[in-house]
């Protein structure tokens, strides 16, 4: 499916009709330029998976967790800087349990192998300063 929104609130309201059908072990691997919108469109799905924290860009501590009274984690990854396996393998990637939670992964074709199979494709592109074409591959989303 692919939408159009016209303002970073759009995109979070989208994200978070998509964050309250979230299941544990659902790997969302983004693709998009920087400034696209994957942090603002995260921010979205821990809106609606009830996660109570701010969400904010991981890209200087590589890995985010958010947690909340009953709702299921989420592992926001930036991999823009890590390209290759071996660098992988220091970020602690492998340590985090992914059926019991949510990844989501930013610059996620940094690490393509590392990407399950069944990875929900979320491609998001800058049509000008407010509008991104939004484009969802896999999952079983009702929006």
């Amino acid at each position: 499916m692919t939408i159009l929104t016209h303002s970073p609130a759009e995109t979070q309201a989208f994200a978070e009709t998509l964050g309250r059908q979230m299941k544990k072990g659902t790997c969302i691997a983004f693709a998009g330029s920087m400034g696209a919108g994957k942090t603002t469109f995260t921010r979205g799905l821990a809106k609606g998976m009830g996660l109570p924290d701010e969400v904010s860009s991981p890209t200087f501590a590589l890995v985010n967790e958010y947690h909340g009274e009953g709702a299921i984690s989420m592992y926001h990854f930036d991999m823009y800087r890590v390209t290759s396996p071996e660098a992988l393998e220091t970020t602690g990637f492998w340590d985090y349990p992914l059926e019991d939670a949510v990844f989501v992964i930013e610059w996620a074709e940094n690490i393509a192998d590392a990407i399950p199979a069944d990875a929900v494709r979320i491609t998001i592109t800058r049509i000008d300063d407010d509008t991104r074409s939004i484009t969802v591959e896999g999952g079983n989303f009702s929006c």
